[in-house]
């Protein structure tokens, strides 16, 4: 502990200007956080954690956002008092952020290269060969298979996982004194969140790097944490070491955060059910193209030869590590992409049938991508984002019914009907995911591919989601494809499990067996990996 702390927040307010009214968003609160310190933001979404972390930036959209009363010291000069000029010396040299969502922060139109290139060339004048392997060591850093035939890729070529790991080696480039982790493993399968908080608690031991955590995982909390700050309605409700927050939390919310956890209840199979989705072989294979004219050297195999089959009501949890190949299996089954296999549904082969002819099914099939950011437009209103798909598939409802299922809807996933009014930018990550969600739902769909869909929810609200999504299966005797990395949520809801790797099926079957007695090596480690990160973060690289 130093004398002086290198971060002091004092009796920060921050509020919001809307309309003609003001809404109080963080209500005084004070921590501090030492050099080398690991401080965690814990919290359900919308207490305040992101906001926080954004005011240390000013990086609120002011004059829409201010700060009625409160002070924000690092190295003892207050930062609300800088200017704009002032704020850009700090940010990035000496304060970096990494944001819960790479998609909206990575330019799409930028390679890799050329994006970390610009910070390299901007805080320390790398230029040329000296920015390109400083560039290829930070990626080989968190993880980035490959690193070197990275450089060309843009973000739209790289999985969610990967997206992440972009945005944590732009961060780390500058070696700073002290890094805002907004939700920076949200997206990341297990192994590669035990790499990038090995990888963290390696980086602030070699640099004395202070790290404020904001995370609604607290099994990571327990692992990377000094110190925590629990958040709820804007207020820190409880601080104390991570010691005494887990071995006897004080507040009742606290104990309601640490008893969060999905149960385990899959709808049981049933072997007389008819099978509902089927795929045979299903390969999807991206080429490589190099050279002026852009001649296909090679594939990215990112689907080869899965054969699955589904049956009515039962939930297949597919798992993996980033870039595995989970998602490209649930965007090529409802034809979102093209791929090589037969893939039939209800009976229907819906290989090789064009756009007019797949509409029919798209109410039966509905997905919850994993980004709530890209897939909600910014320029519909919540109700409206809801309703547009029952615009589309019920026509004969009248205007009243289908503003009373877009009701329901909210309500079902727990967002208060009246926010139907307000637009995606006004909501936390975890409400927009809920959106997203009920957006699914209320088409009230036979099948539903889940991609990812509790990643960016608190404990609390991922185990009501968990609930819900049970709850809805079993009144709709609804079928659900399950991607996600987060394999207590999969044990709570899959009843067979599929574990891919580079594309292939690695082991399938009955989850409750799988879980626990897995087969293969990998699926052993990638189990260690959720259920111990401490041991499992050694030597963990993509693969």
């Amino acid at each position: 502990m130093t004398a002086e702390p290198l971060l002091s927040v004092r009796d920060l307010s921050i509020a919001f200007r809307r309309g003609g009214h003001e809404t109080l968003a963080v209500d005084r609160i004070s921590f501090d956080i030492d050099k080398g310190e690991t401080l965690a933001l814990v919290g359900e979404s919308g207490s305040g954690k992101s906001v926080t972390a954004l005011s240390i930036l000013k990086l609120l959209p002011y004059p829409a956002a201010r700060h009625p009363s409160g002070a924000i010291l690092f190295k003892g000069q207050d930062l609300l008092r800088l200017n704009e000029r002032q704020m850009q010396r700090v940010r990035g040299d000496d304060i970096t952020i990494v944001f819960q969502e790479p998609m909206t922060s990575l330019n799409p139109l930028h390679t890799i290269e050329k994006q970390i290139g610009e910070i390299l060339l901007l805080h320390h004048g790398l230029t040329g060969n000296a920015a390109r392997q400083r560039t290829i060591e930070v990626l080989t850093q968190v993880g980035i298979r490959d690193p070197q035939g990275r450089l060309k890729s843009y973000p739209h070529q790289l999985s969610g996982g990967q997206r992440q790991r972009v945005m944590i080696a732009m961060a780390l480039a500058n070696e700073p004194d002290l890094l805002i982790a907004d939700e920076p493993t949200t997206a990341l399968d297990v192994t590669v969140q035990a790499q990038i908080i090995a990888l963290l608690k390696d980086l602030q031991k070699r640099l004395s790097m202070s790290l404020l955590f904001i995370t609604h995982d607290l099994g990571i909390v327990r692992k990377i944490a000094d110190r925590v700050c629990v958040m709820k309605n804007g207020k820190i409700v409880e601080h104390n070491n991570v010691e005494r927050i887990f071995a006897a939390p004080q507040h009742p919310y606290t104990r309601e955060l640490l008893a969060a956890e999905p149960k385990p209840d899959p709808a049981p199979p049933q072997p007389n059910a008819p099978i509902l989705l089927e795929t045979n072989d299903l390969k999807v294979w991206f080429p490589i193209s190099r050279g002026v004219l852009r001649k296909v050297v090679g594939h990215i195999k990112a689907c080869d030869g899965v054969s699955i089959a589904l049956r009515k009501g039962e939930t297949l949890g597919v798992v993996g590590e980033s870039g595995s190949g989970k998602s490209t299996l649930g965007r090529a089954i409802l034809r979102l992409i093209s791929s090589e296999g037969p893939v039939v549904f209800m009976g229907n082969k819906l290989q090789g049938l064009r756009f007019k002819e797949m509409r029919p099914f798209r109410r039966h099939m509905q997905i919850v991508f994993q980004d709530p950011y890209g897939s909600l437009s910014p320029r519909m209103s919540v109700g409206e984002i809801i309703k547009e798909g029952l615009d589309v598939h019920h026509p004969h409802l009248s205007k009243a019914e289908r503003d009373e299922r877009v009701i329901q809807a909210l309500t079902d996933v727990g967002l208060n009907p009246n926010t139907r009014f307000r637009f995606p930018h006004e909501f936390s990550g975890g409400q927009r995911q809920r959106i997203a969600v009920a957006r699914a739902v209320v088409l009230e769909p036979t099948f539903v591919v889940l991609d990812e869909p509790t990643s960016a929810l608190d404990m609390v609200i991922q185990a009501q989601m968990v609930d819900l999504l049970r709850d809805l299966q079993k009144r709709h005797n609804l079928t659900y494809l399950f991607i996600s990395h987060d394999l207590r949520v999969v044990a709570a809801l899959a009843s067979h499990l599929l574990v891919m790797r580079h594309g292939k099926i690695v082991e399938s079957g009955n989850a409750a067996e799988l879980f626990r007695n897995p087969k293969t090596d990998y699926t052993r480690a990638l189990f260690a990996a959720a259920f111990n990160l401490e041991t499992a973060a050694e030597g963990v690289v993509e693969q």
